[in-house]
């Protein structure tokens, strides 16, 4: 599926994803800094994932952990700094509760930082379990 606004366009097409500009990103992050290419190409091949673009280039990305009728978990998502503050992230957030392989799961999300954006979406903050990865 596409999804365009103005000179922005979503795309869950994998074949559009620029794993450059997503190890970059996720490098930068508080949550994957330690995650190893090998890691991130398996977690995209599992997962649903989004991308952002502008002009051609990649500018955001989203990735859906999902069995696609129950439960999806929404994670790796960013923007490229110099494109922060224009409502990429929304549009990609509006994209991925819009998309039709989502409708019927429930979504669940962590952040230690963008509250605001999420609860715009109808998310509500409340405490999740977790278990660790096995060593």
């Amino acid at each position: 599926m596409e999804w365009q606004r103005d000179e922005i366009t979503v795309s869950d097409d994998p074949g559009k994803l620029d794993i450059e500009f997503i190890l970059a990103g996720l490098r930068d992050s508080y949550w994957a800094s330690e995650r190893s290419r090998d890691i991130t190409e398996q977690s995209i091949a599992a997962s649903l994932c989004l991308g952002a673009y502008r002009a051609g280039q990649q500018i955001g990305f989203t990735r859906v952990v999902t069995d696609r009728a129950t439960f999806s978990w929404i994670c790796d998502v960013f923007v490229a700094p110099e494109h922060r503050g224009r409502g990429v992230g929304k549009f990609m957030m509006q994209c991925v509760i819009e998309h039709p392989d989502l409708k019927t799961t429930s979504m669940w999300l962590a952040t230690r930082d963008a509250h605001g954006l999420y609860e715009r979406f109808g998310f509500v903050r409340q405490e999740m379990l977790r278990r660790p990865r096995p060593s």
